[in-house]
């Protein structure tokens, strides 16, 4: 099971996660990458941590974030969420935009 609420994602440990996301430019356009643009979706334990648990390169051409079960079977079912943003960076760093900021719970499987 996963659902997506208000930038809270709620997955069931091993399941796959596939969603689309949106870019919006400032004045409200759909933001469409170009080349050398890289988005990127990090996910923690928490703020706190030094490194992503998961760090994944989102494709340009399709905005898909997908998390293999492989990926959500490795997290720890737990109470406290795991945080996650989504960044898109432009050649040469020229514009660095965190668009997207989250939390993520993984809840545990039955099977």
């Amino acid at each position: 099971m996963v659902s997506i609420k208000d930038n809270t994602i709620t997955i069931t440990r091993g399941d796959t996660l596939e969603t689309n996301l949106i870019v919006k430019t400032m004045s409200g356009a759909d933001y469409v990458p170009t080349e050398g643009d890289v988005i990127r979706f990090a996910l923690k334990g928490s703020y706190d941590d030094d490194r992503p648990i998961i760090n994944k390169v989102i494709p340009n051409d399709s905005l898909i974030l997908r998390l293999e079960a492989s990926e959500t079977k490795q997290l720890e079912a737990r109470r406290k969420p795991y945080v996650y943003d989504v960044e898109l960076r432009t050649p040469e760093d020229t514009v660095v935009d965190t668009f997207l900021t989250g939390e993520m719970y993984v809840t545990q499987e039955v099977y």
